[in-house]
């Protein structure tokens, strides 16, 4: 009964990541965009009769680009608790964890990355309509896309980003000091879990203004790294050599422009 529930939970939890990819790409395609997030031919064509135009699609108003960011959250960080999980899921051998307090976890831990979808929706219309970025979410100079490689960059070598690491990379640890028990428990454990992805994690997802939001191989490739980046075995080695490469990056592009 208990292994039963147990490969249901993570089957569907599986299917809602590959969900929210899915549901990702056909809304760029019913934005006629490749995965590199470009125009397609009818977009080029309606940009070119009217360069306004673009100006009144779904994603300058906030209630289709919050759910467009909700679900790019959904895409994008769930995979990346995958460890949090699985160190939960050791803890209701070996302690008192339960199932319940597994789907609490799971949903403070979604909570708090679609209140981060709200400020990035509006962070987005703001960069939007003060020119800084195009309908695509793309730093219009590259002044401002190298100026955001480097401060991602810069930000892999802080302290702030060295405690959120810490935690996302090592969750037993922040279980151990502040453990709770039951759905209501793991809901506070999963908020608190979460304010510290967003700290870790916040840069990664603002480079979708570098590459484009709507860009699926670039935010791919971010999904990808954070990953990586929070496996016990690989996470420490990784996080100091990326804020190099990213400096280099924006650099070449502040040269390069």
């Amino acid at each position: 009964m208990h292994a039963t529930l147990r490969t249901t939970l993570w089957l569907s939890f599986f299917a809602a990541i590959l969900a929210a990819w899915w549901v990702m790409y056909m809304m760029s395609v019913d934005m006629d965009l490749d995965l590199l997030g470009r125009p397609g031919p009818q977009g080029q064509m309606m940009a070119a009769m009217d360069p306004r135009m673009p100006m009144y699609m779904p994603m300058a108003n906030f209630g289709p680009l919050f759910w467009m960011w909700a679900i790019m959250m959904a895409a994008m960080m769930l995979p990346t608790l995958v460890p949090t999980l699985r160190a939960y899921e050791d803890l209701m051998v070996s302690a008192n964890g339960t199932r319940p307090g597994w789907l609490g976890l799971l949903l403070g831990y979604f909570i708090v990355w679609v209140a981060f979808a709200a400020v990035i929706t509006g962070a987005q219309l703001l960069l939007l309509f003060g020119g800084v970025v195009d309908m695509l979410g793309i730093a219009q100079s590259p002044w401002v896309a190298g100026g955001l490689l480097l401060a991602v960059g810069a930000f892999q070598f802080t302290r702030a980003k060295e405690i959120c690491h810490g935690v996302c990379h090592a969750p037993a640890m922040y279980f151990l000091g502040h453990w709770r028990t039951g759905f209501s428990g793991g809901l506070r454990m999963g908020l608190g879990l979460g304010a510290f992805c967003v700290g870790c994690c916040w840069g990664f997802m603002s480079l979708g203004f570098v590459g484009g939001v709507m860009n699926l191989a670039w935010m791919g490739l971010a999904t990808l790294f954070m990953v990586i980046e929070k496996l016990p075995q690989l996470g420490h080695y990784v996080t100091k050599p990326m804020g190099v490469l990213l400096c280099a990056a924006g650099l070449w592009v502040i040269v390069g422009g």
